[in-house]
């Protein structure tokens, strides 16, 4: 069995080897480098942004063109423009929202890539 720390003095002692481990297992775990892979719910929440900028821009098209056809009087022809309209802006900012998912991605950490584990010292 264990030995209890009996007094200040072990247990001071044991508090020093404990920072000395904690010190050589922070020297050998590998650091990132850059920005980790997206998680899964990242990604995920980035496709709902996608979509939500898709209707968003529809949405709004369409209601600024029914409102303007209701004020002048020109039934669908505003309504269908601006719909159009709507759709290129969501489109381009799904485009926008894309590209920024490009930028954030970043390559696997090595230890995942080859199935491998870092290397490791002889323990005592």
């Amino acid at each position: 069995m264990a030995e209890i720390p009996q007094g200040d003095a072990d247990r001071a002692a044991d508090a020093d080897r404990l920072r000395a481990l904690e010190a050589k297992l922070a020297a050998l775990t590998p650091k990132p480098e850059g920005p980790g892979p997206m998680g899964k719910y990242e990604q995920a929440n980035l496709a709902w942004r996608m979509v939500i900028e898709l209707v968003t821009g529809l949405g709004l098209g369409f209601v600024f063109g029914y409102g303007l056809d209701y004020l002048m009087g020109t039934t669908p022809f505003l309504m269908v423009l601006f719909i159009f309209l709507g759709l290129a802006a969501g489109v381009k900012s799904m485009m926008r929202t894309a590209s920024e998912l490009d930028r954030k991605s970043g390559p696997a950490p090595e230890g995942e890539k080859s199935g491998e584990r870092p290397d490791r010292d002889e323990r005592d």
